[in-house]
């Protein structure tokens, strides 16, 4: 069975876990690894969330920054401290102008959408929560801007925490991990309950084990057949493959499927994740999505 939840967003919550909820991709990015540019202009931006949401999303994840195999995200090393502080590749005033506008669009039309910002720097949260948003979802599990987890706990808004291994232009480079499903649950344990003692409130996070976030291709289908072990860290479970390159791989071999013609596999990872216990699913194609977690569901009910 799998367990539920009240999802507190500040003003409202949201119930997880009696049937699944779909978070419909939004990327105000030139350079994101399926939809770049293409919804890089605002009213282009919220007109696809408009569809998403018309399509059945029951929350809008918009970004400004992609974080896609190869992206540099740079570090600096201070002379004092000599500790590696991240340096955003998107300066926070260009990822300002690029999502604050559709958010605020957004609401504008649809004024009871539940919007989630894809951000990893505490500004953005802030200003992406006083615009409208509800959720910040982080990439980097709240570790990339020391400010961001005393904003989190000060906005009191929903949050995800999600898993990653190094950064993204460090991947390809990465030793594997011995076992994936134990370092992930190891990690987003002990960055959950640290979340937790500098005041993020238990109700308002999710989890996400990151699918692709610094995993080999292999990696992630243990991720997938395991994910129910995931539960037992006692959170909420957001899974996200939406179109990812190892599906493209599984689907096409040497030969990799690109991500517009990833649908099928997606919706058969998105399944299985389902039926393990996964309480919300973040995708690009929100009505296949949202039906093969209505069937989903059923056989859950059933169960």
């Amino acid at each position: 069975m799998r367990p539920t939840f009240q999802w507190h967003l500040g003003s409202r919550s949201l119930e997880l876990g009696k049937r699944t909820l779909i978070m419909g991709i939004v990327n105000v990015t030139p350079d994101s690894f399926s939809d770049g540019g293409r919804f890089l202009d605002t009213a282009k931006a919220v007109e696809h969330a408009s569809r998403l949401l018309d399509e059945g999303a029951d929350i809008v994840d918009i970004g400004g920054e992609s974080t896609r195999p190869g992206a540099r995200v740079d570090t600096e090393v201070s002379a004092s401290s000599e500790q590696a502080r991240t340096v955003p590749v998107v300066s926070a005033e260009e990822e300002l102008e690029r999502v604050i506008p559709v958010i605020v669009a957004l609401k504008r039309i649809h004024p009871s959408a539940v919007i989630s910002v894809d951000t990893y720097k505490a500004t953005i949260a802030r200003a992406a929560v006083g615009a409208g948003a509800e959720i910040v979802n982080d990439v980097s599990g709240f570790r990339w801007d020391p400010r961001m987890l005393n904003t989190l706990a000060d906005l009191r808004c929903g949050a995800v925490l999600m898993h990653m291994r190094g950064r993204p232009e460090e991947w390809r480079g990465l030793p594997p991990a011995q076992d994936v499903v134990h370092l992930v649950k190891r990690e987003l344990t002990e960055w959950a309950e640290n979340a937790v003692a500098k005041g993020l409130v238990r109700a308002r996070i999710v989890l996400d084990p990151g699918f692709g976030f610094g995993k080999s291709f292999d990696q992630n289908y243990p991720l997938i057949a395991h994910f129910a072990e995931f539960q037992k860290i006692g959170f909420p479970l957001l899974a996200g493959t939406s179109r990812k390159s190892f599906i493209g791989r599984t689907l096409g071999g040497e030969k990799v499927v690109p991500p517009a013609d990833r649908l099928f596999g997606t919706l058969a990872t998105e399944t299985a994740l389902i039926l393990q216990g996964a309480q919300i699913v973040r995708t690009h194609d929100v009505r296949a999505s949202a039906e093969a977690a209505r069937v989903a569901d059923a056989v859950l009910n059933a169960s």
